[in-house]
């Protein structure tokens, strides 16, 4: 346990201000870093942004750009139009892998409330192209299967490898791939694969799986909702890639659609100049034992309204005593987790309860005042809950039935430009909680 001697205390280490500079669009972003340590996002669309940080991005094509392919995508993509008709126009949800010396771009075709869609691939030289020479991956004919769209692949622990797709209607699917030789990244079957998340009309959509060797577990994360109002970030986990999924309450994701934690939705902290909404589709990069969320957001207007456009953020992911994920309530700016005391966290902060399920509402915050003794109290001084550091920064929450796990780490703040603690942690029922330090 943290100990409250003021002698024996390290100074806590903030991030500086980071200059994010100008943001970047990518409606669902997947990360990819190259051989020379570039981050590249590449999103619907055509849109692709870059980074040599994670933190500061550049926007290297925007919507429509249509720069990654060899010759007019419509030629290059010939064989998908085939399949879905002429109506597309951009591809959905790309991601990039790279293969020995070659680089192959994974993206999905359909039109917008239709599950007649294909996913194919093309190969280039570089992880900006140009790409060509596209083949199938896997088609669906809108007859009562899954939405052949949002593909992603991931190598297991056992170097398997394997691709994840699709979009509410019959849900997400999982087959396994050719991990070497001349047909890597190819499927080793045919079909459509194994149900991972049942499907429905609030979703999911958007797979993403990764796997943390420090809890053994395969972390399948997806968005739930309508990607203009109520999109929010959830995840299940598995003791094998191709499941069974289950997320805190030890709901299976196979038999229920509105299974998983929900680590974010719609928010804005109260007094803050900014609300977001619709966070979702995200992809995770593992660095250095660190594990990176990247997904798009877009700004809350007026009381419930959001804008029409995506923006691209970062935020870092962190694991509680009980092997979940938790998703920082800020953007990375460099931030690490360290030892911090109850005597040095012992603060004011605006705490934030996510809504359940798929709210279109805006979480908002309340702030309590966390004393020294483990206590929390109100603005009238009235206890309301308890909390805890133990083991230099896992932070135990409780308020009223619920007790909440997660972490405490120091964060800049965007929102205020100041730089203070925040923690992150979850509920067993599902609910995410985020508190930033408060600033008066």
């Amino acid at each position: 346990m943290s100990n409250g001697r003021d002698e024996e205390l390290n100074e806590i280490i903030y991030p500086t201000n980071p200059a994010f500079g100008n943001n970047v669009t990518a409606h669902d972003p997947s990360i990819f870093k190259d051989d020379n340590g570039d981050y590249y996002t590449f999103g619907s669309h055509f849109a692709v942004t870059k980074s040599t940080n994670l933190i500061q991005w550049s926007q290297v094509a925007g919507d429509g750009s249509n720069m990654l392919y060899a010759r007019p995508w419509r030629t290059v993509l010939a064989d998908a139009f085939a399949h879905v008709g002429e109506r597309p126009g951009s591809t959905w949800a790309p991601c990039v892998h790279k293969f020995g010396d070659k680089y192959y771009m994974y993206y999905s075709l359909s039109t917008f409330g239709s599950s007649v869609s294909y996913i194919g691939r093309v190969e280039g030289d570089s992880a900006l192209g140009s790409y060509d020479n596209s083949v199938e991956i896997v088609k669906s004919d809108g007859r009562g299967g899954p939405n052949a769209i949002d593909p992603e692949l991931f190598f297991d622990k056992e170097g398997r490898l394997w691709f994840v797709y699709g979009s509410f209607f019959a849900g997400i699917y999982i087959k396994e791939m050719h991990a070497s030789g001349e047909n890597i990244g190819l499927p080793k079957e045919e079909g459509y694969g194994k149900l991972l998340w049942q499907g429905g009309d609030q979703g999911p959509e958007g797979p993403f799986i990764f796997y943390n060797p420090n809890t053994d577990y395969y972390y399948l994360m997806a968005s739930h909702g309508s990607l203009s109002t109520n999109y929010n970030m959830r995840v299940a986990r598995g003791k094998t890639p191709d499941g069974p999924y289950t997320d805190p309450r030890g709901m299976s994701a196979e038999t229920y659609r509105n299974s998983g934690l929900k680590l974010a939705g719609n928010y804005q902290f109260k007094n803050y100049p900014t609300g977001y909404a619709a966070l979702g589709h995200n992809s995770v990069l593992i660095e250095n034992g660190k594990y990176y969320a990247i997904y798009h957001s877009r700004y809350r207007t007026g009381a419930t309204g959001v804008t029409g456009y995506h923006n691209q953020f970062v935020n870092q992911m962190f694991f509680n005593k009980n092997g979940w994920p938790v998703l920082a309530p800020n953007r990375y700016a460099g931030e690490e987790l360290q030892t911090i005391s109850m005597v040095q966290a012992s603060r004011e902060y605006d705490v934030l309860i996510h809504t359940g399920g798929d709210s279109e509402g805006f979480a908002t915050s309340v702030t309590y005042m966390f004393n020294q003794n483990g206590e929390i109290v109100d603005s009238e001084n009235d206890a309301i809950g308890t909390w805890n550091i133990t083991d230099d920064y896992f932070v135990t929450i409780k308020i009223g039935l619920n007790t909440y796990e997660g972490v405490i780490v120091p964060q800049w703040n965007n929102d205020l430009q100041k730089a203070g603690l925040s923690i992150s942690a979850y509920s067993r029922n599902g609910l995410s909680l985020w508190a930033n330090e408060h600033f008066k």
